[in-house]
């Protein structure tokens, strides 16, 4: 369970993160505490496992990334954890997931890349295919983005009166 300045803390950081010298301090006054304590809290919310990573998303098409394929593994079962750990430290994995196959489709491990064209993206595969001894694979460029947003947890814990 979180107390009500953990859910005020998680509230605050979802979505865009102050663009300033102290965000912290601006997430602090936001939620009514100090930015000593809001540091602490995400410490103590990471060591707890609740928080996994804190990080940026980079808008990929405007930067001039604008290809991406889900590529989807048949691993062998017994080193699907292994082939997975290394896919998910390539730079150009940017999510790696541990699926269960089905009969009419094989795949167990999927990889989204993105890559400045199509071609690069197959031969990302390809590297990651060598790397990691996985020959069995399929590529599913997306063709449109119809949604993408992420989890909002919390979102009547502050105050939306600014």
């Amino acid at each position: 369970m979180l107390n009500d300045l953990e859910k005020k803390v998680v509230a605050a950081i979802q979505g865009d993160m102050p663009v300033s010298a102290r965000p912290y301090r601006e997430i602090a006054e936001r939620v009514g505490s100090e930015e000593n304590t809001v540091l602490w809290v995400l410490r103590d919310l990471q060591q707890r496992g609740l928080i996994r990573r804190f990080g940026a998303t980079l808008r990929h098409q405007k930067s001039g990334f604008t290809a991406n394929a889900m590529v989807a593994w048949k691993a062998d079962e017994s080193t699907v954890d292994k082939v997975g750990q290394k896919m998910a430290q390539n730079p150009a994995v940017s999510h790696c997931y541990r699926r269960d196959s089905h009969e009419k489709w094989p795949y167990n491990l999927y990889t989204m890349i993105h890559a400045r064209d199509r071609e690069t993206c197959r031969e990302l595969a390809k590297q990651l295919s060598r790397q990691t001894g996985v020959n069995d694979y399929t590529l599913l460029f997306s063709t449109r983005e119809l949604k993408k947003t992420s989890m909002v947890y919390f979102e009547d814990e502050l105050d939306t009166e600014e």
